[in-house]
C-alpha cells in the first residue's frame, strides 16, 4: 500500500517569502512520503520566486544533503550499540570497516533507535535580501574524521569539468563513496554558483550544511523595473493632508511655543480629539483625565505631538485612496499597539524607542497598504509600462502581493517628508539587522510586535521568529512567548474594546 501524499500549504510558503520567515520542515526517519514532501516544498517555493531553472538541482542536492544527515545520525545510533567512541580515530575506523554492512540490512531497527533517540533531519528555506537559503541540520555535530573528508570531496570536485567525468573517476566504497556531494557541486556550478556557496559546519550541536543562492539577475532586474515604476507612480497618491504639514512646520520652528501649538490643535476637530485620546490612555495612566489642549500637549511633548500627526496624516491620506483595507489597518493598529507595549516593558531606559514605537508600528506595512489601496488603472499602467520593459506579470503580481513591501512603503514615507527614524523602520521591519545601527533595536521591536500578530493568528509558527529578535527581548521559549502573546492581546482588546 503507497504512502499517502502530505499536502502542502501553498500558501503559508507565499507569506514565508513576502515576510523573509524562514520555513522549516523536520522529520526523525526521513521515510519517502517526507521526501517528497520536501521536493514539493521546494518546487512550489522556487516557483513563487520565478526560480524553476533551478528545480532540478536543488532537488538534487536536497536529496544528496537529507540522505547524508540521515546517514549521519544512523552512524551514532551504530556506533552507541557498538561502544565506540565516534570522536576517537582507531575506533572511527573501526567502526566504519562494518557500518555499512550491518546497518543495510536492518535499515528499519536504526532508524526506529534514530527517532527514539531525537535524531533529526531539518530542511530550512528562507527568501531574504534577495538571497535563497536552503539549509539541511541534523543534531549530531560533525567529528574531524568527517569534515575532512567533505573538505577533500569538495577539494576533488574542483578538479572535475563535468559530472560523466566524476562519476568514472570517483572510486571511495567507505562511506557511500562521497561521490554525491561531488555531484551536487558540479550541479551548483551549472546554475553558476561555486564551493563559496556552500558551507558546512557544526553549530550550537547541529551539523548545518548551507546553500546559499543569489536571485537570478533577471528576477533582480525585473523586480528593480517593477518597483521603480511603481514610485514613479506614486506621485498619484494624495499629498500630505496641509493643515498637518503646516502643523509640523510649527513644530519644527525653534521659535515657536507651546501655546501657540496648542491653539493649532485646538482648531482641528480630529487632532484635538486624538490628542486627548491619547494622553488619556493607558500609556500616560493620568490619576484625573486630561481635557486642556495645553496641558495635553504639555505631556506628550514635541517629538510626541510630531509622531501623533505623522499617525493621522498617513490615515487621512491613504484612506482617501480607493479600495482602503481595513483588515489591513486593524493589522496596523495591533502591531503598534504590542510595538509599544514591549517598548514600554522591555525599553523602559530607551525614552526614544518608547516615544517612536507606535508611530513605527502603526506604519511599518505602510507599502503593502498602498498597494493594496492603489487604484486599479494605477496598478494596470504601472503593469504596462512594466511589460514594456520586459519584467514578467508574475514579478509584477509578487510585488503587488507584498514582496519588497518595505522599500516602497519607505519610498513614500521619503516623499512625505518622514524624518529617518521612520523611514528607516518600514524600510527594514522584515530584516532589522539590515537597519542602521542605532535603528535597530527599535526595528526589531516592529518586526516582533508584527510576527506574534501573525503567530496569534496562526498564518506563522513560532520556529519562524527570528530567535536574535526574541533574545532581544528575553523571550527564551515558545510558552513565554505565548505569556506575553496572550497578555498583549488581551490589554489591546481592553483598549479597544469602545471602539
Amino acid at each position: 500500500m503507497s504512502a499517502k501524499k502530505i499536502a502542502v500549504d501553498s500558501e503559508k510558503i507565499k507569506m514565508a517569502i513576502r515576510s523573509g520567515l524562514p520555513l522549516s520542515i523536520t522529520t526523525y526517519t526521513l521515510p519517502h512520503e517526507m521526501e517528497a514532501y520536501m521536493g514539493d516544498v521546494l518546487t512550489i517555493f522556487l516557483t513563487e520566486l520565478e526560480q524553476a531553472h533551478m528545480i532540478q538541482y536543488l532537488s538534487y542536492c536536497l536529496n544528496e544533503l537529507t540522505t547524508n544527515a540521515k546517514k549521519a545520525n544512523t552512524k551514532r545510533i551504530y556506533f552507541q550499540e557498538k561502544n565506540l567512541d565516534i570522536m576517537n580515530a582507531n575506533d572511527y575506523r573501526t567502526g566504519m570497516a562494518t557500518f555499512k554492512n550491518y546497518t543495510l540490512g536492518n535499515i528499519n531497527y536504526y532508524l526506529q533507535l534514530q527517532k527514539k533517540e531525537k535524531f533529526y533531519i531539518k530542511m530550512l528555506l528562507q527568501m531574504r535580501n534577495n538571497k535563497i537559503k536552503l539549509e539541511v541540520r541534523n543534531n549530531a555535530e560533525l567529528t574531524i574524521f568527517e569534515y575532512k573528508r567533505i573538505h577533500d570531496k569538495l577539494t576533488r570536485a574542483q578538479q572535475f569539468t563535468s559530472v560523466e567525468e566524476a562519476i568514472s573517476q570517483v572510486l571511495d566504497d567507505s562511506e557511500g563513496a562521497g561521490l554525491g556531494l561531488v555531484i551536487m557541486i558540479l550541479m551548483l556550478e551549472k546554475i553558476g554558483l561555486t564551493e563559496d556557496n556552500f558551507q558546512t559546519l557544526s553549530e550550537n550541536g547541529e551539523t548545518v550544511t548551507r546553500i546559499i543562492l543569489p536571485l537570478s539577475e533577471k528576477t533582480q532586474q525585473e523586480m528593480s523595473i517593477v518597483a521603480t515604476e511603481f514610485i514613479r507612480a506614486i506621485n498619484d497618491l494624495p499629498q500630505f493632508p496641509d493643515n498637518i504639514s503646516r502643523l509640523n512646520r510649527l513644530l519644527s520652528d525653534p521659535d515657536s511655543k507651546m501655546s501657540d501649538i496648542a491653539m493649532q490643535i485646538s482648531s482641528d476637530v480630529t487632532l484635538t480629539g486624538e490628542l486627548l485620546k491619547l494622553v488619556n490612555s493607558a500609556a500616560f495612566a493620568l490619576a484625573t483625565p486630561c481635557s486642556n489642549i495645553a496641558d495635553a500637549v504639555k505631556l506628550v511633548g514635541i517629538r510626541g505631538i510630531k509622531n501623533l500627526l505623522y499617525s493621522i496624516g498617513s490615515l487621512e491620506a491613504l484612506e482617501k485612496a480607493a479600495g482602503s483595507k481595513e483588515e489591513l489597518w486593524q493589522h496596523a493598529y495591533q502591531v503598534a499597539f504590542y510595538s509599544y507595549n514591549i517598548a514600554r516593558n522591555f525599553c523602559s531606559n530607551d525614552r526614544s524607542v518608547i516615544d517612536d514605537a507606535y508611530v513605527c508600528g502603526l506604519l511599518h506595512d505602510m507599502g503593502k497598504i498602498i498597494f493594496e489601496t492603489a487604484h486599479p488603472d494605477l496598478l494596470k499602467r504601472v503593469m504596462l509600462i512594466c511589460k514594456d520593459k520586459g519584467a514578467s506579470q508574475g514579478t509584477f503580481e509578487k510585488l503587488i502581493s507584498g514582496v519588497n513591501h518595505g522599500e516602497i512603503g519607505a519610498h513614500v514615507a521619503e516623499k512625505w517628508n518622514f524624518p529617518d527614524t521612520i523611514v528607516n523602520v518600514i524600510r527594514y521591519h522584515h530584516e532589522p539587522e539590515s537597519a542602521p545601527k542605532e535603528l535597530q533595536k527599535l526595528t526589531t521591536l516592529v518586526y516582533l510586535a508584527d510576527a506574534i500578530v501573525h503567530y496569534q493568528r496562526g498564518d506563522i509558527d513560532f520556529y519562524q521568529i527570528d530567535p536574535s529578535a526574541l533574545a532581544l527581548f528575553k523571550i527564551t521559549s515558545e510558552e513565554q512567548c505565548k505569556s506575553v502573546s496572550e497578555r498583549m492581546l488581551a490589554a489591546y482588546k481592553r483598549e479597544n474594546s469602545g471602539r
